[in-house]
């Protein structure tokens, strides 16, 4: 597959990794570090030192695992190991994980000795067909999700289905959230193509197209002014349950357990107040059940939830911005909406699971 270009960089497709080694052996990098967590630790280095036999020249910065950990106490550890290993403005980070690890890496090395170049190697789904594109970094402040960050983008992007090996199938339904977003958005074709994929065995020419897909919308919109608004389709929603589900559950939500629910309940709100057609969310609902676990939040949780969405970084002036689908490939943005129109969203998903 030929790589994608992007914003003054290129998102490889290699298996092998060849690509990468080509990369670090014709920069001039005076020191080069890997950051990683646990799991990417044990399951993800050893296929990067199977392609990578310098991988032990590299020094290796590891944090534990988890959205509960990206955050400005995990970036300070981040920075004072980069100082310890006398990390220099010359250095390369390479961000090895999720997007925890791609979101916050990006941030730690955009800021550290104001911006040292990083590169993303994305190892699940999510991260690869999400986090992989569009330069947004970021840490999350207490409960409220990526509200500190930055756009810097990467200096190359290396993506390896290989990866996905090392996955459950719970993360890897979660990842697929954002093919469905992907299509939904987008292209209604690619939408009703993935119906027919096989979310264990992720094909790669589906990862390549919903790459395509953000790839074109960041590029058009880099700063997120306009067209990069679709990309938050079931995300207001999504996030806040999200972080509600973080904050009490004993057993969490993944991101794409919560922005599947997301979808659901902004899919409703396109219905009430952007034109969406009845049939249409009949059937964005039946996919989406049929993949997704339901999620019952009861009542006595909706002023949490709505609390959570008002600090929601795309707010303006007290609304709650929503991007909201006009029919399956086609999303308006900048659509703003009441407390009581949403919670009447969160009615209607709950009276589907009865």
């Amino acid at each position: 597959m030929l790589p994608i270009q992007s914003n003054g960089y290129s998102v490889f497709f290699d298996n092998n990794l060849s690509s990468l080694k080509e990369f670090l052996n014709t920069s001039n990098y005076s020191k080069v570090f890997f950051l990683t967590d646990l799991s990417t630790s044990e399951y993800c280095l050893p296929l990067i030192g199977k392609y990578l036999p310098e991988l032990d020249n590299y020094d290796i910065i590891e944090v534990d695992p988890g959205e509960e950990n990206k955050n400005i106490d995990y970036c300070i550890g981040v920075w004072q190991m980069l100082l310890d290993f006398g990390a220099d403005r010359n250095s390369l980070l390479i961000n090895l994980g999720g997007g925890v690890i791609t979101d916050m890496g990006g941030f730690a090395a955009s800021t550290f000795k104001r911006g040292i170049d990083f590169i993303q190697i994305p190892t699940t789904l999510l991260s690869q067909v999400d986090a992989s594109v569009g330069g947004k970094t970021g840490i999350d402040l207490g409960s409220i999700k990526n509200i500190i960050g930055t756009f810097t983008q990467p200096k190359a992007v290396f993506i390896s289905t290989e990866f996905l090996k090392t996955l459950s199938k719970r993360q890897l339904v979660s990842g697929f959230a954002e093919i469905v977003k992907h299509g939904l958005i987008a292209d209604k074709d690619y939408y009703y193509q993935i119906q027919n994929m096989d979310i264990e065995e992720p094909a790669a020419e589906i990862i390549y197209r919903s790459v395509e897909i953000k790839n074109h919308v960041v590029i058009t919109d880099p700063f997120e002014k306009g067209l990069r608004k679709t990309l938050n389709f079931g995300h207001t929603i999504g996030h806040a349950v999200e972080t509600y589900s973080l904050k009490n559950d004993s057993d969490p939500l993944l991101h794409g357990e919560a922005i599947a629910l997301g979808m659901i309940c902004e899919g409703f709100l396109s219905l009430k107040h952007n034109g969406l057609d009845e049939e249409d969310l009949k059937e964005i609902i039946r996919y989406i059940r049929s993949v997704f676990p339901d999620y019952s939040f009861k009542p006595s949780s909706y002023n949490d939830v709505m609390e959570f969405m008002k600090n929601d970084k795309k707010n303006i002036s007290g609304n709650i911005g929503f991007a909201l689908l006009k029919e399956i490939g086609h999303c308006d943005y900048n659509i703003y909406l009441e407390e009581a129109q949403i919670i009447e969203s969160f009615d209607y998903y709950n009276r589907l699971l009865k």
